[in-house]
């Protein structure tokens, strides 16, 4: 098991964040679950006034008539209105981008912002979207059987296992 200094990351990605948003005050939003653990270390970090929002994009999914909804689906929680706003979406892992395509779609659905930041702790590649990050904790590439771990919130711990396939 291959374990990483989340704390170190999340500094490094706070002070990129602050220089591409140094001339707003930007809304912060995480995606459920990892994303907002994310979300909620960075938003301190940062120091930012706005309270931070949270989206459950389970509606959102591009494979919601196939893997169906989650018994406990909870609302999007969105402070205020995403109108001209500089937002700072986060999310735990980028992989396929879907997750991320169905975020901004949700994000649209309450208004038009000025614009959206992407920041991820963890880029694993595989994109089948044309979907990247602004700022990125760590870039990860996978062996086959691995998976990437990811506990919290507090602490905010992310590993490398075997997947139990293996």
């Amino acid at each position: 098991m291959t374990q990483y200094n989340v704390n170190a990351m999340m500094q490094d990605m706070a002070q990129d964040l602050k220089q591409k948003c140094a001339s707003s005050d930007p809304l912060m939003i995480g995606i459920h679950t990892g994303g907002v653990w994310v979300a909620e270390q960075l938003h301190g970090l940062m120091g930012l006034s706005q309270p931070l929002g949270s989206l459950n994009i389970s509606f959102y999914r591009d494979d919601f008539t196939r893997i169906g909804v989650h018994p406990q689906v909870k609302p999007s929680k969105i402070p205020g209105s995403v109108e001209d706003q500089c937002i700072i979406l986060v999310d735990d892992v980028l992989y396929t981008g879907r997750t991320i395509r169905a975020a901004l779609n949700e994000i649209f659905d309450y208004g038009r912002p000025k614009s959206i930041h992407l920041a991820v702790l963890v880029d694993r590649g595989g994109r089948e979207l044309p979907i990247q990050a602004d700022v990125v904790g760590k870039h990860i590439q996978l062996d086959s059987g691995e998976q990437i771990k990811l506990s919290g919130p507090s602490p905010l711990e992310l590993s490398i296992v075997q997947s139990k396939e293996n």
